[in-house]
């Protein structure tokens, strides 16, 4: 089981304080760990996928209802227009490959 993460300066020095192992790390090498310690976001790749799929479902839910109401015969509001196209534009700058990388 992973541990817990770390959100808080609070957090950190409880979890210093109780784990020896991370003390001993934190002596040795303060930099890195702290780095590694700050950067969850890059280490978890669940966070991408949920933002990635809800982007995804938003940008489908505003196609799927143009169509519907195009069916309709009713005229597709300007929301759902910015709505879809946010969903899209998000999407895009979520997946495409940052220029330092």
């Amino acid at each position: 089981m992973r541990p817990a993460r770390i959100t808080t300066l609070e957090q950190l020095a409880r979890r210093v304080a109780e784990d020896e192992d991370l003390r001993r790390e934190l002596g040795e090498k303060p930099v890195e760990t702290l780095a590694r310690l700050a950067e969850p976001l890059r280490s978890d790749a669940w966070i991408y996928r949920l933002v990635v799929i809800a982007l995804g479902l938003a940008a489908l839910l505003a196609i799927g209802g143009s169509v519907a109401l195009a069916f309709a015969g009713k005229p597709t509001p300007e929301a759902l227009v910015a709505f879809g196209s946010a969903a899209v534009g998000a999407l895009a700058g979520l997946l495409a490959p940052s220029p330092g990388r």
